[in-house]
């Protein structure tokens, strides 16, 4: 038997790594604060003033989601820059779909061995990302744990916490046969889609992060690290100044096919017309790569289009109109039929 000591570090996990990466970024973690924050990181639990004055009857909406196996390529890149904008926006994006704004956010990091440097990217482009629509960062959880994840392997989870009034929750309204549904553009796969990608991609179609996107001067591995759009600066507003809107569909993991109907009420579908734009090139090269039949395309990625808004049909060339002068890239792309709560793309 060894007369050597064991400690916690020898057996995989630097406490004083963490700890010195988490007072890196406390700078720009605490800029996110606003004055409802109490207390934040730092201690057992986070503190949050339920000061809800300007909502007569406030309801909290909450969400978790994951950037997924995004993570893995952004190790085949060696670019985490955007993986903390990634969850943010992803995570703001979903509650943005009942017509909430975001409160507060906490993460979740886990890895085999923390790598500081790794750490204090992700977590200040989150930090950016919740200054960006007002959110508090508020806490997390950074969980080095060798023989969970692999040599290099980390995972990024987020939660978020917002309001809405009562009287502006989504879905809303009737919506009727006839009514419009917007795209707003994505500039990617988001947070979506990537066990599928890297297996055409890379498995299937033999290429690198290191290849050229034909005509756009990008490589793949950027190509496939576009960070994940946000739109509620674009779209909550809107939602506060119009009844018109009646729903709005996040379309993340399961693509048009099964977000979609998330919002719809049983007695209607919605067709979508998909000449009505043009999927980004990104999208074509990983069908090509592996073959994919076009149904999967479409219940798998966002396929360009990030959001979904259903709107009163006189109502919605104008908030198309809001959409593209705040910045976005929106279009009628579809309308809704009578029908038994289904997506059908035409």
């Amino acid at each position: 038997m060894s007369d050597a000591q064991l400690t916690y570090r020898s057996a995989g996990v630097d406490i004083d790594e963490a700890q010195r990466a988490l007072r890196a970024v406390l700078g720009p973690v605490k800029a996110t604060y606003s004055e409802d924050v109490v207390a934040g990181v730092g201690g057992f639990g986070a503190l949050y003033r339920a000061n809800f004055g300007e909502f007569e009857k406030p309801i909290l909406v909450s969400s978790i989601d994951g950037v997924g196996t995004k993570t893995k390529v952004a190790a085949m890149v060696g670019d985490y820059t955007n993986l903390g904008r990634d969850i943010v926006n992803h995570c703001v994006n979903d509650i943005l779909c009942q017509g909430a704004k975001p409160l507060f956010f906490l993460d979740y990091f886990g890895c085999s061995r923390l790598q500081g440097l790794m750490f204090e990217e992700i977590l200040v482009g989150m930090a950016d990302a919740c200054q960006e629509v007002g959110a508090s960062l508020i806490g997390g959880e950074t969980a080095e744990m060798p023989g969970v994840y692999t040599e290099d392997e980390i995972d990024l989870v987020g939660s978020i916490v917002g309001i809405v009034d009562q009287e502006k929750k989504l879905p809303r309204g009737k919506m009727s046969a006839g009514d419009s549904v917007i795209g707003i553009a994505s500039n990617g796969l988001h947070t979506n889609g990537y066990s599928l990608a890297r297996r055409a991609l890379f498995d299937m179609g033999g290429l690198s992060v290191r290849d050229q996107m034909a005509g756009l001067g990008r490589t793949i591995g950027a190509e496939l690290l576009r960070p994940h759009r946000n739109y509620f600066n674009a779209v909550y507003p809107i939602l506060q100044d119009t009844e018109s809107v009646y729903a709005v569909a996040h379309i993340t993991g399961g693509g048009f096919f099964d977000n979609i109907p998330r919002v719809l009420p049983s007695d209607v579908r919605v067709v979508i017309e998909k000449r009505s734009w043009t999927p980004l090139p990104i999208f074509r090269l990983i069908q090509e790569s592996g073959n994919i039949p076009e149904v999967e395309m479409y219940r798998t990625f966002n396929m360009g289009v990030g959001m979904v808004m259903i709107a009163d049909r006189f109502s919605a060339p104008a908030i198309v109109q809001r959409l593209n002068d705040a910045g976005e890239s929106a279009a009628v792309i579809g309308e809704v039929q009578s029908g038994s709560h289904e997506v059908q793309i035409l």
